[in-house]
């Protein structure tokens, strides 16, 4: 079997429309295949690919609670995306659906690997994605109208979506991985520092993939450390901690550090920017944090200081996460400041805050001849440490 063109939909309410998208991924000169994903009536058109394959005899729950049947299909379609895409039989992926069909198929799609085209036609593309797009490289569409029968609307749309995934497959560039790849985390207080090591790493045949430390980007970098893609970790900035222990909007998530410390991969890690919580506009920050020391970055990002007690909290979850395993690491420390904020004369100037963290850190990890605390005398950003930074990781990375 050839790599196809995946449709799926709901064929008990969007057949006519996922028939309508794989006649136009046809005209322009692709197989397609198409799968029922429903969880109700019958499907109004015989698919490819039957609901019972895709469940592979496991079956729905008995519930009145259409969720319950949408994560099961979800998590079924999961399974049966990532067996096709594993015999090379995918050649992308196109999805339609409203709320609860984004939901159920973009389960799966953000399970499956990074580059593989994958669009997804929604009525709720307009709102928040996050939920349904993660840290996966979906291509959301919205429908403008409901998945609801085909029109004047519907029909430009879900044709130019079409288009669009024929294309992605068609002109899928594959990029071959000739460099050592190294995922490296930046806020905008830390960027001196990363742009710094990764100046010194590329002259050397380092391929560098710079995150934005919001959550979603230190995610996104354990996840391509899961699939191989990166094969050592510069972890310098560590806010998404400070945002987990905290309640702000950039949370690391429970699984952040697994993955680095499961694939022992050369791994350095700092404390950049351990000084701040993320919330949105000043209105928006907690009523129980207003009388904390809080800096507007801009009118849509306020950032609230951490205290000795947020330090501490911060010190004990990295130094669960690291003492799991046996994987090597550095871990450096920069004294005199942790981000361009917290440094002599700024509005986050305090060390004693700081301090609580290292201190907790410096108890509580377990270190030995290849697991290493080291303090530095300098602040994140100086290019003393950003060069301590390079050298640790080529010592691992040797």
């Amino acid at each position: 079997m050839n790599p196809t063109i995946f449709a799926i939909g709901t064929l008990d309410t969007k057949g006519t429309e996922l028939s309508w998208v794989a006649d136009q991924i046809r005209s322009a000169g692709h197989s397609v295949t198409t799968v029922d994903v429903g969880t109700l009536a019958p499907p109004t058109i015989t698919p490819d690919v039957s609901r019972e394959q895709v469940l592979a005899g496991q079956g729905l729950p008995q519930s009145e609670h259409r969720g319950e049947s949408i994560q099961a299909m979800g998590e079924a379609l999961r399974t049966f995306l990532t067996d096709q895409v594993a015999k090379d039989r995918v050649a992308g992926i196109i999805g339609i659906g409203g709320s609860g069909g984004t939901s159920l198929i973009t389960t799966a799609l953000r399970e499956l690997p990074i580059g593989l085209p994958k669009v997804m036609v929604s009525t709720v593309a307009s709102g928040n994605t996050a939920p349904y797009v993660d840290c996966s490289d979906i291509t959301m569409m919205y429908s403008v109208v409901d998945v609801a029968g085909l029109n004047v609307v519907s029909k430009a749309v879900l044709g130019n979506a079409a288009h669009a995934i024929s294309g992605m497959v068609e002109h899928r560039k594959v990029i071959s991985q000739e460099k050592r790849t190294v995922g490296m985390t930046m806020f905008g207080v830390t960027t001196p520092c990363v742009n710094q090591v990764r100046q010194s790493l590329e002259p050397s045949g380092y391929d560098c993939l710079v995150f934005h430390a919001t959550g979603t980007g230190g995610r996104a970098m354990e996840r391509l450390t899961a699939s191989n893609f990166i094969t050592g970790v510069l972890d310098i900035t560590a806010t998404e901690v400070a945002d987990e222990i905290a309640g702000g909007i950039m949370p690391a998530g429970i699984h952040r550090y697994d993955m680095l410390i499961q694939k022992e991969i050369p791994l350095v890690v700092s404390l950049g920017a351990i000084d701040m919580v993320n919330f949105g506009s000043m209105e928006t920050v907690p009523e129980n944090y207003r009388n904390r020391i809080l800096h507007s970055h801009n009118p849509q990002v306020t950032l609230m200081r951490t205290n000795r007690d947020d330090n501490v909290k911060i010190g004990r979850w990295i130094a669960n996460k690291l003492n799991r395993g046996n994987a090597p690491w550095t871990l450096l420390i920069p004294e005199n400041g942790v981000s361009s904020l917290s440094v002599g004369g700024q509005p986050f100037h305090d060390p004693a805050a700081d301090a609580a963290c290292f201190e907790t850190l410096e108890a509580e990890l377990k270190t030995d001849e290849h697991r290493k605390i080291i303090r530095i005398a300098d602040e994140i950003n100086a290019p003393a440490f950003s060069m301590q930074l390079v050298h640790e990781f080529e010592k691992l990375a040797r």
